[in-house]
C-alpha cells in the first residue's frame, strides 16, 4: 500500500536521491535547460519552485540566481519551469523530457563568482606523424565444396 508515502523515491536511498536532486536543480539553474527522464523532472519541479521562492524572499542569497534568473521570471509565484516531451530513449524506452526555466532562452549560463587560478603546466608538445602503408590485398581462394555421399539404408 502507498498510504502516507510522500515524494518520488526513484529506486534510490535517501542520500543518493538527495544528491541526484541537488545536482539536477543546480544544473537547471546553471544552464537554464536540461534533458532528463520524465520521472526525475516531475520529482524536482517542486524543489525548483522552493529554491526560487526562497531566493525571492531573500532567505537564500545566490548572486547569479538573484541577478540573472529572478528578473526574467517577473511576478510569478510558482510554475517557473516548462516540460516538453522529447520522445523515448532507445535503450530502455524511458520518456525523455526537456525541462527548462521560463524565459530560459534569454538566460546565459551562470559562471561561478569565485576567483580560480589555473596553473599552466609546461608540457612538451610532441608531434607524431602517421604514415599510411599500403597493404597488399589478399587473394581469396575458394575451395571446392566436397559433396557428401548419401547412403541408402534398406
Amino acid at each position: 500500500m502507498r498510504h502516507r508515502v510522500y515524494g518520488k523515491h526513484l529506486g534510490r536511498d535517501k542520500d543518493t536521491r538527495e544528491t541526484l536532486f541537488k545536482g539536477l536543480v543546480q544544473a537547471l539553474l546553471t544552464h537554464g535547460t536540461i534533458q532528463t527522464s520524465e520521472a526525475k523532472a516531475k520529482a524536482i519541479k517542486g524543489l525548483i519552485d522552493k529554491v526560487i521562492n526562497s531566493a525571492k524572499n531573500k532567505q537564500v542569497f545566490r548572486f547569479g540566481l538573484t541577478k540573472e534568473i529572478l528578473p526574467k521570471l517577473g511576478s510569478r509565484t510558482s510554475g517557473y519551469t516548462s516540460v516538453v516531451k522529447m520522445g523515448r530513449r532507445l535503450g530502455d524506452q524511458t520518456m525523455m523530457v526537456k525541462l527548462s526555466l521560463i524565459g530560459a532562452e534569454e538566460i546565459k549560463p551562470i559562471v561561478k563568482d569565485t576567483i580560480t587560478k589555473k596553473q599552466e603546466t609546461s608540457k612538451k608538445q610532441v608531434k607524431t606523424e602517421v604514415k599510411k602503408v599500403a597493404t597488399p590485398k589478399k587473394e581469396v581462394i575458394k575451395k571446392p565444396v566436397a559433396k557428401k555421399k548419401v547412403q541408402n539404408k534398406k
